[in-house]
């Protein structure tokens, strides 16, 4: 599987960039999944839930499912958090893993980047960052794509990826 990912500060739009280019891709007929990196202690489960229960009393991994979807939770315990290359195991096979986060890995990025942030442009001091996606004018070694061009994002990330131009559904 492909991995490229997406990364910028908070509010730069990285999140919409992955949703919009997860369409536009899905759409040309590839096969797409996500990673998201948080700092925060995300949950799907909610307390007095019988999920939830198991893993209060304990349970390592819990998988909730239903006839619409399933997800498995993993509690780490006191364990380091997981690499994101152990993470991508975890997925079935697809054309393209797209990560949001996970900043300092080396795999290909296109940073998200607004100046009304405030932040410096991530680009200047990581070489895996192959373009930037930004509706400013920042001063940049990297391509520039406008933040709003999906399409021409798409295109960029498949070129940079050597994968062949699928045609639209």
């Amino acid at each position: 599987m492909k991995v490229y990912g997406v990364i910028g500060w908070k509010n730069a739009g990285k999140t919409t960039l992955v949703e919009r280019l997860v369409a536009e891709l899905t759409a040309r007929g590839y096969s797409v999944s996500t990673l998201k990196h948080t700092h925060h202690g995300v949950d799907v489960d909610r307390p007095g839930k019988d999920s939830r229960r198991h893993r209060d009393a304990g349970a390592h991994q819990v998988i909730l499912a239903s006839s619409a979807r399933w997800a498995l939770m993993t509690e780490l315990r006191e364990a380091p958090e997981p690499r994101l290359e152990d993470l991508i195991t975890h997925l079935d096979p697809v054309d393209l893993v797209i990560v949001e986060g996970w900043k300092r890995d080396s795999h290909p990025k296109i940073e998200a980047w607004r100046a009304e942030t405030g932040q410096p442009l991530i680009a200047r001091d990581d070489p895996t960052v192959r373009a930037i996606a930004t509706n400013d004018a920042p001063a940049a070694v990297q391509p520039v794509i406008g933040l709003d061009d999906i399409p021409a994002i798409a295109e960029f990330v498949l070129a940079d990826l050597g994968m062949a131009e699928r045609r639209r559904a």
